[in-house]
């Protein structure tokens, strides 16, 4: 996974690219977060190499999303973060995070990011759907804010 910058531009953006059928998954995905967003707290950023969201939802103050670019190869992934990663009692961290993995994360998964905990889920946009971004920010974000009970070891 890319590591991201915080430094996102503006709390709405319109598609940028004159084609259309490239612009749709990036108005996919803005209507979607725009109806599951805490209100206000949407910002984008766009770079040559694609587009990334950051907004709340729910109790997660950090929600992330990202295009590595617009065409059905490419990847949407969607992630926030748990908690920094414990300065001792990390391998039985290690174990419980692959323990809920298998049990609890659906198709999310954890992982770790800048010696950050995340919960991710990732994928190729041919054939994505409204719902199917929905469902991931949906799974990422109630996986980040139920992280603490999960997490304690």
């Amino acid at each position: 996974m890319t590591a991201y910058s915080a430094n996102l531009d503006a709390t709405t953006v319109v598609a940028q690219d004159s084609d259309e059928g490239s612009s749709s998954y990036v108005e996919m995905i803005e209507t979607v977060i725009s109806s599951l967003e805490k209100e206000g707290t949407a910002m984008v950023g766009h770079a040559q190499d694609g587009y990334l969201w950051k907004f709340g939802y729910g109790s997660a103050e950090e929600v992330f999303v990202q295009l590595t670019g617009l065409t059905d190869d490419d990847t949407l992934t969607v992630w926030s973060a748990v908690g920094d990663l414990p300065d001792s009692g990390a391998g039985d961290l290690a174990l419980k995070l692959m323990q809920l993995n298998w049990t609890t994360t659906l198709e999310g998964r954890f992982a770790l990011l800048n010696d950050k905990i995340v919960v991710v889920t990732s994928r190729t946009l041919a054939g994505l759907s409204a719902g199917e971004v929905s469902r991931s920010i949906t799974i990422v974000a109630t996986l980040a804010d139920d992280s603490d009970s999960l997490l304690k070891i």
